[in-house]
């Protein structure tokens, strides 16, 4: 049996009609940059998140670096992120000058570990960008906490949490602000690039708004160097159309991860520990395994897909040696690299598939 790590056609051909009509509009109206199609999908996705606004922009990446931008990030701020991410979270960091304050992780979710903050946090500190890794909200009141204590923002990187929730309040709606990421892996995903930053913050919205557009409000006018992070208008009218199914798809993914639970509890698969009064969304479905990667070259020879997130923590990127950082430095996030392997988890996985995998997982650890 083939096992799929993501099926994007098994979302895809429900909605094709549908998609392709929203996509007709957009080239019938020729409103192809911001627009209508732009302002429709901003207004439901404030709405969903629980944010005063939301601002479409062209990645994930670039929400994070227009949000540092927007805060007046520069050479000699510190920004403290966590060190098990995807790259981008602290590239945005990188990418302004500033300085790069890596923390561990909390073993078991994953998420920025809350009591390495504190020590971290020195006068140049500007930032914290806490990271919803695999679908599950950090610690936000401890971080949120330990933030306005010292008088930095939060920016929450909820790039693969889009509708997870921590005691009833959803991702991106508990910090200054938070960063949605729409690639096509998401569980809301566009057809490219896409991403989307959120705030209750009227006078950061602005300024995100503008500097989306190098600065300006008005053409050629402008009031800040900014760049180039707008959304295309078709990406938001794809957007649209699967809003209406991204709380389908996440109880598909919760369903999902519910039979892996239950089928390797008691085994050597370490599952995911959802945090009590959280409410995950599975973006990824990762495991601890030992001898992880004999494991993935054994799912692999029964045709199950599996990945690997992350296999090096950012702290040993050859790119950030310059920050001093060496191994051993972040015990917890160096151990998950060499642990954690990612299972399919897609909600339109038949559920004979997510037993295949969990049969031939149990059969690779022994």
């Amino acid at each position: 049996m083939n096992v799929k790590l993501l099926d994007l056609q098994a979302q895809y051909v429900p909605l094709r009609e549908e998609i392709r009509r929203a996509l007709d509009e957009v080239m019938d109206q020729q409103a192809l940059v911001l627009g209508p199609h732009v302002e429709k999908f901003e207004k439901s996705l404030a709405a969903y998140c629980g944010t005063k606004h939301a601002i479409g922009v062209s990645s994930g990446s670039d929400a994070l670096l227009c949000s540092l931008m927007a805060l007046g990030i520069k050479p000699g701020d510190e920004v403290i992120c966590p060190t098990f991410t995807f790259f981008a979270t602290a590239g945005a960091i990188a990418r302004l000058g500033a300085r790069i304050v890596f923390a561990d992780i909390e073993p078991a979710t994953f998420n920025i570990d809350p009591s390495w903050l504190a020590a971290k946090i020195t006068p140049l500190t500007r930032a914290i960008i806490p990271v919803d890794l695999f679908g599950q909200v950090a610690n936000m009141e401890a971080v949120n906490a330990i933030a306005a204590k010292h008088d930095v923002k939060v920016i929450e990187d909820a790039a693969q949490a889009i509708g997870a929730k921590r005691h009833g309040k959803r991702a991106c709606s508990t910090a200054f602000a938070g960063c949605l990421s729409f690639y096509p892996t998401k569980n809301l995903g566009a057809f490219g690039d896409a991403g989307a930053i959120c705030t209750n913050d009227d006078g950061f919205a602005e300024t995100c708004r503008l500097l989306r557009v190098h600065g300006s409000g008005h053409q050629y006018y402008h009031k800040f160097v900014g760049g180039m992070f707008r959304i295309a208008a078709m990406q938001a009218a794809v957007l649209s159309v699967k809003m209406k199914y991204l709380e389908t798809w996440h109880e598909g993914r919760r369903r999902n991860a519910a039979i892996y639970d239950r089928l390797l509890a008691g085994s050597k698969v370490v599952t995911p520990r959802i945090e009590t009064g959280n409410w995950s969304i599975y973006n990824q479905y990762v495991v601890r395994v030992p001898d992880r990667d004999r494991v993935k070259k054994a799912l692999q020879d029964k045709g199950i897909g599996s990945a690997v997130y992350y296999p090096l923590p950012l702290h040993m990127q050859e790119c950030f040696k310059y920050l001093g950082y060496g191994a051993g430095d972040f015990p917890q996030s160096e151990r998950a690299c060499n642990e954690v392997l990612a299972l399919p988890i897609y909600p339109e996985l038949p559920e004979e598939q997510v037993r295949y995998v969990a049969q031939e997982l149990l059969a690779a650890v022994g």
